[in-house]
């Protein structure tokens, strides 16, 4: 077997939450008087931390942008978290990882609270050891910090069997400032030339080429 370890992004990875997060990003947006732009232009909120989106986005102060995160929230954990699908052949993934013996968890710049409920409404909770994610106060947001966190609060250390799979470029970056191997899928939101240039290990197109690279090889 590859790999032993296996850290999943949640959005873009696990489940397709895309329409959620622009709905809840247009919620914001309103509230703050600030121009909505094209649907394609939002997909760039999907996946990096909130703040720094919003940040680079509309160049807004750090006053504003904990305002405009506060109303993304208010309309996220009402309907925004459940606007949302798992991906087509995920839970066959996770059950032939977990069969194979793996340890799965998951390590997201979504916030940790939401990310678990987000894992109990579809039923995949009891396929991860542990849920790890940025914190409500913005203090862990970066992926890069996410994983740390994951990696101390799991007490993994066999760095070398361990994988983190994700489809934005930040989740390859995250992986390697922790010296970790990656596996960027393209059913995501990034694409191709995203993750080459961030430097994935590997790429694949389907939740089943997973399974094979890491159970097979």
């Amino acid at each position: 077997m590859l790999y032993k370890t296996i850290l999943f992004d949640l959005d873009g990875t696990i489940t397709d939450s895309g329409e959620g997060i622009i709905h809840s990003v247009v919620y914001a947006l309103k509230k703050m008087d600030l121009k909505v732009p094209k649907q394609t232009e939002l997909y760039s909120f999907i996946g990096p931390p909130l703040n720094e989106s919003f940040k680079k986005m509309y160049r807004l102060d750090t006053q504003s942008t904990e305002q405009a995160v506060e109303y993304y929230r208010d309309y996220y954990k009402e309907k925004g978290m459940y606007e949302n699908r798992v991906y087509k052949g995920v839970t066959e993934l996770l059950e032939a990882l977990t069969k194979a013996g793996c340890r799965l968890y998951i390590a997201t710049s979504k916030p940790e609270v939401y990310a678990k409920k987000i894992l109990d409404h579809f039923g995949l909770a009891s396929y991860f050891k542990g849920v790890y994610g940025a914190s409500l106060n913005g203090e862990r947001s970066k992926k890069g910090d996410v994983i740390h966190y994951a990696l101390d609060e799991a007490k993994i250390t066999n760095l070398k069997e361990t994988v983190m799979i994700g489809d934005r470029s930040h989740d390859i970056e995250g992986a390697k400032e922790n010296e970790l191997a990656s596996i960027g899928v393209l059913y995501g939101f990034g694409d191709a030339a995203e993750l080459e240039a961030a430097g994935a290990s590997i790429i694949v197109k389907t939740p089943r080429e997973i399974e094979n690279i890491i159970i097979k090889s």
